[in-house]
Order: structure tokens, then C-alpha cells, then sequence
């Protein structure tokens, strides 16, 4: 599986990607056509778990249309089903976070039927680190998967999605408590660098990328890092978030848009199992406390939110 290593864009040059995304999706200009299209929330792996119960929740409590993503389109569409069943009505669909053409056709598509974005749930994730599941399976192939999926992955739907959201919006990255204990397991060096309030993008996918290749040499815990892949690429996801939030205050502090990282808690999933403490209902009550800050508020912003309060990172 390939590492995708295209760079965000410049915050600079954001509105000028949204508008060549427009035009190129059939969209004649976003501005205006913005203001008049409905709202939309949208959620990455959204089949199953806490994504499930976050689009859930969203159907009941977010005044517009919710998408449900999923990589494979015959559980998505059950799940929307499943909703559906309930007397809910979102819309579906598929996307493979791996996949840039699966990821920019849902660009146009949400250009195409919105104009925009007004809530991004970053949920789409994967847990290789059950031993009775992948024992057998290499520590350095582990640590490749996860990151493609967990960390380049949710910065390639950023990339793509970040330039639609319109002012007000709500920005949730699902990230670990884990990515908590993996940062207090990196050497002094590493945490310094993750804890900067000055760390760029570039850096970042560039410590990323080299815990990755450390794995295949062997050398990761020499050179400092801790021996779980999912929290090394939790620690990129929360960092990730304080870069895009410190991003979006520079260059479109007017238009309030709030992203924040957070953690769903120990929830009963397949990722989680059965012996977790909360619900999938429950693991969702902080990511939809995200997504649903009031058009007032002014924080949480570029934090790490467990439990509806911020973690000092």
C-alpha cells in the first residue's frame, strides 16, 4: 500500500483551490451559490462504532443534511438503511480515506449537491494491534497500514475538504487517548517536537514518514519511538489538528470555523471490544459536542478534547 505524501495546501491559496475545485465539478462560483445551498454534515466510517452513532446523532441533532461515508459501499448503504429504519434520512457516500480519486469525488459531489461544508467528523480509522487478529503480521508492515489510513489518510480528506468549509463551520478529527500514552513513550527530542507550537505541516508528515522507515530498519525504539504504530499515528492526527487550527486562525480567523482533535474514550466497537467502558452512543457524545459548538462560540479550538473538556498536550 502506497504512503501518500501529497502536501496540504498553503492556507493562502485555499479559497483558490475551492474555486478551481468548483469549476472543474460543474460549479459556476461557490460564494454565492454557498450561502444558498443547504447545510451539511459529513462523517468518515460511518458503517459501524462510534462513526455510526455519531451520524446517528447528527441526523437527530444537526439542522441539515448528514452524509455517511464508508469504505465498502454495501455496509455503508445498510447503514444508512439501518437509519433510515429509524426514521432518519441521511445520505451515503463511499470513500476510501486511502484513495485520493474516492476522496476528490466526493469533493465534487459535496460542491456539486452543497457548495460547501459546513461539519467534517474525521472518524474513518484502523486498529491492527489485537494480537489474537494480526500476531503474525511484521511490526513495521503494521505500522505502514496504519499510517496510510490513520494519519495520511485523514490529511488527504483534510486537504481536499478543508478549502469547502464554510464560515461557522465545525472541524472534528477523531484521535486516542493513546496518542497521549505514545507521546509520554517518544524520547524527550521527539516530544519537544510534537508539543511545538511551531511545527509545520511538512515537519510533521516528515516525522511521520520516518517513524515508518525506522520500523523497517528496526531502529524505531532507538531512535526514541514507542512500540505501538495506532498511537504514533494518533499523535500525527492530534498534531495534524493543531496545525490546521492554527491555520485556519491565521488565514480565516473571520470565519470562526472551530477544528479540534478528540478522544471517544474506551468504547464497546470491534476496535475497542467488548470489555470497553462506554457505549458506542457514548463515544460519540464528545465528537458531536464538536460538531455542534454554537455559532458563538469561540473555543475549544486546536485543542485535544476528552470527555467535553480539553487535555493539555
Amino acid at each position: 500500500m502506497p504512503v501518500y505524501t501529497q502536501h496540504a495546501p498553503d492556507p493562502h491559496t485555499w479559497y483558490s483551490l475551492a474555486a478551481q475545485a468548483e469549476r472543474s465539478a460543474g460549479v459556476v462560483s461557490s460564494h454565492p451559490a454557498m450561502s444558498s445551498c443547504s447545510r451539511v454534515a459529513l462523517v468518515t466510517g460511518a458503517n459501524k462504532g462510534v462513526g455510526f452513532a455519531i451520524a446517528r446523532a447528527l441526523c437527530r441533532l444537526f439542522s441539515g443534511d448528514v452524509v455517511l461515508t464508508a469504505r465498502d459501499e454495501a455496509r455503508g448503504r445498510a447503514a444508512v438503511q439501518q437509519l433510515q429504519d429509524e426514521g432518519l434520512s441521511p445520505r451515503f457516500h463511499q470513500l476510501d480515506i486511502t484513495d485520493l480519486q474516492s476522496i476528490r469525488a466526493l469533493r465534487d459531489f459535496l460542491l456539486r449537491e452543497y457548495g460547501g461544508l459546513d461539519v467534517l467528523v474525521n472518524n474513518a480509522a484502523i486498529y491492527m494491534e489485537n494480537p489474537k487478529v494480526v500476531d503474525t503480521m511484521p511490526f513495521h508492515i503494521k505500522a505502514e497500514v496504519t499510517m496510510n489510513t490513520n494519519f495520511h489518510g485523514t490529511r488527504d480528506v483534510c486537504t481536499e475538504l478543508l478549502p469547502l468549509m464554510r464560515p461557522g463551520g465545525r472541524v472534528v478529527n477523531v484521535s486516542s487517548l493513546m496518542c497521549l500514552r505514545a507521546l509520554k513513550s517518544c524520547s524527550p527530542e521527539l516530544q519537544h517536537k510534537f508539543r511545538s507550537e511551531t511545527i509545520t505541516e511538512e515537519e510533521l508528515v516528515g516525522l511521520m514518514k520516518k517513524f515508518v522507515e525506522d520500523t523497517k530498519k528496526g531502529v524505531h525504539k532507538k531512535e526514541g519511538w514507542p512500540d505501538t504504530a495506532y498511537g504514533v499515528t494518533k499523535i500525527g492526527v492530534t498534531v495534524l489538528s493543531r496545525i490546521q487550527a492554527r491555520n485556519l486562525s491565521e488565514q480565516r480567523g473571520g470565519d470562526k470555523i472551530l477544528l479540534n482533535a478528540c478522544c471517544p474514550g474506551w468504547v464497546r466497537t470491534d476496535m475497542g471490544g467488548p470489555n470497553a467502558t462506554k457505549s458506542p452512543e457514548e463515544g460519540a457524545e464528545t465528537p458531536v459536542y464538536l460538531a455542534l459548538l454554537p455559532p458563538d462560540a469561540e473555543g475549544p479550538h486546536g485543542q485535544f478534547v476528552v470527555d467535553k473538556k480539553v487535555e493539555q498536550w
